[in-house]
């Protein structure tokens, strides 16, 4: 046989890049297009003769090839079909016409163009070689065709009756599948004898890797049919135990049966239980099921069914030990001993629900555990703080992969006794999402009438929760969703006075603090007035965490300077704090506040106690609008408009022009204006701002004041009052304006915190403005 390979003539074509796809001469394939080029292209090549090369990318990672990465082989191709399809793309069939080697690119910015040199396959005449050639590759893929059950066997006689040996080559080799850098080479062979030898070389690879392949399929096949044989015989011999009705137990079987007779459990629960067990009895050891039904049994018996504490009704008793570990907080023990004389006297009666409110550092976490102790229960807590998952409250359904009860059940299971003092720390920090509302699942968990048959979604059992005393914390109220607030019993714990914080100071902070430095008393002394000035300087906070960080910063220098050598006795006085503490942060007993236009003095109650707010107001000449700055809330800023409308029908009284809110601008400021600020209890303060601002009369700068105010200009009462007194005094003002109906709450505090404070009771703002706005003095406006 003679076989030439000439070539035939060159043309000039758009090209397409295909990433790892080989298109063979007499090959039909769809491919898909959405790149701009390539898409340039076909437009290109429909407008001509339809035909374009298909080359391939040398790397089918590359977005943007560039023409030093594409073959310089590839197939000229007839376009039989072009369909633009909605997103975009165009979905494109082609035909392989014959092989082509680029020349050169005429064309690279808008699309691909080249000049390919095409070739004819010229065979004189098909010897004997060539034909045993070809009987070799039909033999070898018929039998690759046996291996691959890709390909059905009808594929064989699509080539049987091929005689042109380049033409059964390229036919053959586009139903094989290989890697395309394989079809690249089978398409460079542009000698046919050449590209039939390689082609019996990768099928006679590609047939050992299918036999292979075929092997591990047979093992495995294998060891699923033993699988599944095992399985047969298991249940054919749970059949036969059944019939015969005396097959012995296993032993993990038998001791969950011990377990759930020991409970004293109503029947409906005992009966869940019991087909929980009969169901693990029937199923193999290793199934995933199995271990599903072990994890909820041993989580069903490590609850306290019917486990009680014993608790201490002794209150002389319990009294001494929440006044051990809490100095203060009255109300709060106080209600603990009624809880306790109640219980003597109707043991049968539900426990109460308390929640807690108070600031950062007053200690609602640890007096959980301090009643706890003092009741002889077992205390257990969980943290709200971030909890957005409903499934967090009430667990998740069996039916969910690595599912689990929620932390009721959890805590109830630790808690080892069906009546320990439950504390849900943090209920004001619960957020909801898509995956539900963890407030609302807590509302059956906080409800005595509801929570005695308390279903976890896990358990799906109920579950007793009326015997636990259910304590909540939180640092404000109004985050808290109205129906679950209902449900609670809240005692407010309003801020500690200075001579409380150094009664804690002296009683339970210094002492643990000294343990815990491995110091005595006969290594390091604090006075009592020491205490007091690291209070009025160091720290201004509701709670005691600050002042306890203090006394351990100056432990730990103390305890440094014994290491280092110091023999003598550590003496800290009121001299020597700055020693150790460095400057003071904040000066007590401020000057007497200047008198001042626009500029009044607030009293505001935040997550961390009370402060004292200075809010300021400005008129400078504008149209009218009215401009809130300093992180204001929404019920601060409606404070403000009520203010503002206020000041606008008293404009007579108040001597200013009637048009005087088209001629002026107002800015309303309340410094630090990074912190976000609420709230109404801002109305008065605002008001007289205003009123300031506008008439030029200066305010009193020795006044604080708190309080609604209403369109009427009546003054209302607000909550915190405790606090915000506490803010004024630590701040050096005496003289606090109140609204007349918070008379009963100043009535309640003792004396200590009340000696030294005037207060003026006040129900209209005309009342705030006669005290407070002054006929002339400095004008700082």
């Amino acid at each position: 046989m003679t076989e030439e390979i000439n070539s035939k003539e060159i043309k000039e074509l758009p090209l397409l890049a295909s990433r790892g796809v080989v298109v063979f001469p007499h090959m039909v394939i769809p491919l898909l297009v959405g790149r701009d080029k390539s898409i340039k292209a076909l437009e290109k090549a429909m407008l001509d003769e339809k035909e374009i090369i298909v080359t391939t990318q040398k790397d089918e990672t590359i977005e943007e090839p560039g023409k030093e990465d594409l073959y310089q082989v590839g197939t000229i191709t007839e376009i039989k079909q072009l369909v633009k399809l909605p997103n975009g793309m165009i979905k494109v069939i082609v035909e392989g016409v014959e092989r082509g080697r680029i020349v050169d690119f005429t064309e690279e910015e808008e699309y691909f163009a080249v000049r390919v040199e095409t070739f004819a396959e010229e065979i004189e005449e098909v010897d004997t070689e060539m034909k045993a050639l070809m009987r070799s590759v039909l033999d070898r893929f018929q039998e690759y065709i046996k291996y691959n059950r890709h390909l059905p066997a009808e594929t064989m006689m699509t080539v049987v009756n091929i005689e042109e040996p380049g033409r059964l080559a390229d036919i053959i080799a586009s139903h094989l599948e290989l890697k395309y850098r394989d079809e690249q080479r089978l398409l460079e062979a542009v000698l046919v004898k050449e590209r039939l030898n390689k082609l019996l070389d990768i099928i006679q690879d590609e047939i050992e890797i299918l036999k292979v392949e075929q092997e591990i399929q047979k093992r495995v096949r294998k060891q699923v049919e033993r699988t599944q044989k095992e399985f047969y015989l298991r249940e054919q011999l749970k059949a036969i135990k059944e019939e015969l009705d005396d097959a012995e137990e296993d032993s993990e079987i038998i001791e969950y049966r011990e377990k759930l007779e020991e409970l004293d459990l109503p029947d409906k629960i005992a009966g869940k239980i019991e087909e929980e067990i009969k169901k693990l009895s029937k199923t193999p050891g290793m199934s995933p099921e199995a271990a599903v039904i072990r994890n909820y049994l041993d989580c069903v018996f490590d609850l306290p069914w019917g486990k009680v504490k014993k608790e201490n009704l002794d209150l002389k008793k319990s009294e001494r030990v929440l006044n051990e570990d809490h100095y203060g907080l009255e109300d709060v023990k106080e209600r603990i001993l009624e809880y306790l004389a109640v219980r003597k006297l109707a043991p049968q009666k539900k426990s109460p629900i308390l929640c807690l409110i108070g600031a950062p550092g007053v200690g609602k976490t640890s007096l959980g555990r301090s009643i706890a102790r003092a009741l002889g229960r077992d205390f257990v807590r969980i943290s709200l703080g971030g909890v957005r998952d409903e499934a967090e409250i009430r667990g998740h359904r069996r039916t969910y992969i690595g599912s689990r009860p929620g932390r009721i059940i959890n805590a109830m299971r630790e808690a080892g006794s069906k009546n320990p003092v439950f504390l849900l720390d943090e209920v004001d920090k619960m957020t909801a999402d898509f995956r539900g509302d963890p407030a609302a699942a807590l509302l059956e968990v906080l409800d005595p009438e509801q929570n005695s048959e308390f279903t976890d979604h896990y358990l799906e059992l109920p579950f007793d929760l009326s015997q636990v005393l259910f304590i909540t914390t939180a640092n404000v109220s109004y985050p808290i969703p109205a129906p679950l607030l209902d449900r609670m019993e809240v005692i407010e714990l309003p801020g500690y006075t200075e001579d409380e914080k150094v009664q804690i100071a002296e009683r339970h902070l210094f002492p643990r603090i000294l343990k815990e430095h491995g110091l005595t008393k006969k290594k390091i002394n604090i006075s009592t007035n020491a205490i007091y000035r690291i209070i009025r300087e160091y720290t201004r906070e509701a709670g005691v965490r600050n002042l306890e960080r203090k006394l351990a910063a100056i432990t730990r220098k103390v305890g440094k300077e014994i290491v280092e050598g110091r023999e003598r006795k550590a003496r800290i006085t009121t001299q020597s704090i700055e020693k150790y503490l460095g400057v003071p942060k904040y000066k007590y007993e401020k000057s007497a506040k200047e008198n001042r236009v626009g500029v009044a003095t607030g009293m505001a109650y935040t997550q961390t106690g009370g402060e004292i707010l200075e809010i300021e107001a400005a008129a400078v000449q504008g149209k009218g609008k009215l401009i809130l700055t300093g992180s204001l809330g929404d019920i601060m800023k409606e404070s403000a408009q009520a203010a503002l409308s206020y000041i606008r029908s008293i404009q007579k009284k108040l001597n200013l022009p009637e048009d005087f809110h088209e001629k002026y601008d107002l800015h309303i400021h309340v410094p630090e204006g990074a912190v976000p600020k609420d709230g109404p209890s801002a109305g008065i303060t605002i008001a007289s701002a205003i009123a300031s601002a506008l008439t030029r009369r200066p305010i009193r700068g020795d006044y604080a004041m708190t309080g609604e105010i209403t369109l009427r200009g009546r003054v209302l009462p607000v909550g915190g009052i405790k606090t915000k007194i506490m803010a004024a005094r630590r701040a050096g003002l005496r003289k606090i304006i109140l609204p007349v109906e918070n008379k009963k709450n100043f009535s309640e505090l003792n004396s200590k915190l009340k000696r030294d404070i005037e207060v003026e009771f006040v129900e209209h703002m005309d009342q705030v403005l006669e005290l407070i706005l002054m006929d002339g003095g400095d004008d700082e406006g």
